[in-house]
C-alpha cells in the first residue's frame, strides 16, 4: 500500500520581552532557579495578571509579516490541567478568539536536486504565557521546580495540516525560524528553548481523504532531530497499521540516541482541558490606529527586499530568495553589491549560496561569524571582474582569506600579490606558452583538426595546466582557436 504522510505544526517562540507577559518579573536565561518568579508567577492568592503591551506589539508584527488577520479583539482563557510546574493549575492562553487569525509562511525545499518554493497556510498565532520547568537532575532522586520560566511570554504559531514530508517541515521550521529572527521578536534560540517545534504526524493511504490519527512529537530543539523524528514516527505508524494495528493518539518524545519516538501521556483534545474566558483579565483591543504605529516601527520584510533585489539588481526570483533567508544574509549580500557594483550582483549572489554557504556549514558557523567581510569579498570579485585573477584562482585566493582573517580591505590583493597569483593576459606570452602545448600535444591537435571536438578541451586543460592556472581563461580559449583554425 501506498501511503501519504499529513504533518502539521505548532510552534513555541519566546518573545523578546524585558519582562514576563503578566508580571514585571525579569526573564533572563539561566539565573539561579526561582530567583526569577514574582508573586504573580507563584500564583499566591489574590495576585491579579496584568498584560505586557510589548508582548502584543510582538505578536502584531508577526500577523502583519504573514498577512494575517488581526483581530481587533480576542479573549484571554484559562486552559486546565495539573502539572507539577504549573503552580496555577491552569495556563492562560487564547482559545476561541486568537490574536492572530491565518497568514502564510513561504519556504524552500530542495528536492531531487531541485528547489521548489513551497507557501505554508497558517491557522492562528496566540498569544500564551509558558509553564515552569522539572529539574531531574542533582536532587537526590527528587524533581526540582524552577519557576523562572513560569509567565514567560510565548507565541504559539499553528499551522493547517499541509505539509507531506519531514523535509517540507524543516523547510517550513527554518522558514519560520529566520522570520521571527528577521523580526527581531525571538532570538531563536533552540538550546534554550526559545523556539520548540512540536509535529503532529499521521499517516493515510494515497488517495484517502480522511486523515490519520495523528500523534504529537513534542519540543524538538533541532533541525535535524526534527526530520529524524517525523521520518521514524512515520515509519512506525506505517509499519504498526500494516501489522494489523491501530495507532492511537498521544504524545510522544523523541530520543536522538536511540533513534526512536517513545510515548509520553495520551494526546488530550481541547473538551479535556476545560477552557472558559479568564475572568482575570479583560478582552484584549487593538485599534487599527495601533496596528499602523507597529506597522510603521517594523523593518523591510523578506518578501519586499527580495522584490527590491529582483527589480534593482536583476538577480533571478530564486536567488533573491536563497539570499533572504536571513536577515544577516540579506544584509551580507547587499553590501557586497554596494561595495562591488550592481553589475557584479548576480555574481554576488552565486558566491553566497556557493562557496561562502559551503564554508560555513563546513565550519558550523552562522553567517554573522563569517571571517570574510563584505568589503573583501566585493574586492575580490572586482578582481574577477576586471580580469585579474580567474574564477578559478578566485577560491584558492578566498580560502587564503577565510584561513587568515585580516581586517584590510585589500585583503585579496595581498594574497594574489604574496603568491603570485595574478592572471597572465599578456597575449605573447599566451601564444608562446600555446605554441608549445600544441608541439607537446600534436595528436590532440591531429584529433581535433580530424572533428574530434573534445580534443580542444582536453588542449585548453594541457594550456592551462602550462600556465598553473593563471591564463585568462577566455584569450586561451579564443588565441588556441585561432591557431587551430589556421592551418
Amino acid at each position: 500500500m501506498q501511503w501519504e504522510v499529513v504533518i502539521g505544526f505548532e510552534t513555541h517562540a519566546q518573545l523578546k520581552t524585558q519582562s514576563k507577559i503578566f508580571s514585571g518579573s525579569a526573564i533572563q536565561f539561566g539565573a539561579e532557579p526561582n530567583t526569577q518568579a514574582s508573586p504573580v508567577d507563584l500564583a499566591l492568592p489574590g495576585v491579579l495578571p496584568v498584560m505586557n503591551k510589548g508582548a502584543v506589539e510582538k505578536a502584531i508584527q508577526f500577523g502583519l509579516a504573514v498577512g494575517a488577520v488581526i483581530a481587533p479583539e480576542s479573549i484571554f482563557a484559562r486552559k486546565n490541567y495539573f502539572y507539577p510546574d504549573l503552580p496555577k493549575g491552569y495556563q492562560i492562553s487564547q482559545f476561541e478568539i486568537p490574536v492572530v487569525q491565518g497568514g502564510t509562511v513561504t519556504c524552500v525545499l530542495e528536492k531531487d536536486g531541485k528547489s521548489e518554493v513551497k507557501v505554508i497556510q497558517l491557522t492562528r498565532a496566540h498569544l500564551e504565557e509558558d509553564a515552569g520547568k522539572s529539574l531531574h537532575e542533582d536532587y537526590q532522586g527528587m524533581t526540582g521546580i524552577d519557576l523562572n520560566r513560569a509567565g514567560t511570554p510565548l507565541l504559539e504559531i499553528v499551522t493547517e495540516p499541509v505539509m507531506r514530508s519531514a523535509a517540507e517541515a524543516v523547510a517550513y521550521a527554518k522558514a519560520l525560524h529566520s522570520l521571527v529572527m528577521w523580526l527581531d521578536i525571538c532570538d531563536g534560540n533552540m538550546q534554550e528553548g526559545s523556539f520548540r517545534c512540536d509535529a503532529n504526524v499521521s499517516v493515510r493511504p494515497v488517495g484517502q481523504k480522511e486523515f490519520g490519527t495523528r500523534c504529537e512529537i513534542k519540543n524538538l530543539n533541532s533541525f535535524r532531530f526534527l526530520e529524524e523524528a517525523i521520518n521514524i514516527e512515520v515509519r512506525r505508524q506505517i509499519e504498526l497499521i500494516e501489522d494489523g494495528g491501530k495507532v492511537v493518539q498521544e504524545t510522544r518524545l523523541y530520543d536522538p540516541d536511540r533513534k526512536e519516538t517513545r510515548s509520553m501521556r495520551s494526546k488530550e483534545d481541547s473538551q479535556d482541558y476545560r477552557y472558559f474566558p479568564d475572568p482575570d483579565l479583560p478582552p484584549l483591543r487593538i485599534s487599527r490606529e495601533w496596528v499602523e504605529q507597529v506597522r510603521s516601527t517594523m523593518p523591510e520584510l523578506p518578501t519586499a527586499m527580495r522584490e527590491r533585489f529582483i527589480a534593482e539588481y536583476g538577480i533571478s526570483e530564486y536567488d533573491a530568495m536563497m539570499v533572504t533567508q536571513s536577515k544577516a544574509t540579506a544584509i551580507y549580500f547587499e553590501s557586497i553589491v554596494n561595495a562591488s557594483g550592481k553589475e557584479l550582483a548576480k555574481q554576488c549572489a552565486n558566491w553566497i549560496m556557493g562557496d561562502v554557504a559551503s564554508n560555513l556549514n563546513r565550519e558550523g558557523m552562522e553567517i554573522s561569524q563569517i571571517p570574510v567581510s563584505a568589503p573583501q569579498l566585493a574586492l575580490l570579485l572586482q578582481r574577477i571582474g576586471d580580469g585579474t585573477i580567474s574564477n578559478k584562482i578566485a577560491k584558492e585566493v578566498f580560502a587564503a582569506m577565510w584561513q587568515a582573517p585580516h581586517v584590510d580591505v585589500d585583503l585579496a590583493d595581498q594574497i594574489i600579490a604574496s603568491k603570485g597569483l595574478k592572471q597572465i593576459s599578456d597575449v605573447g606570452a599566451l601564444e608562446k606558452i600555446i605554441d608549445e602545448v600544441m608541439t607537446v600535444n600534436q595528436q590532440l591537435v591531429d584529433d581535433y583538426r580530424s572533428g574530434k571536438e573534445k580534443a580542444f578541451n582536453a588542449l585548453v586543460g594541457q594550456a592551462m595546466k602550462a600556465t598553473k592556472g593563471k591564463g585568462n581563461p577566455a584569450q586561451v580559449n579564443e588565441l588556441l582557436k585561432k591557431k587551430l583554425g589556421s592551418s
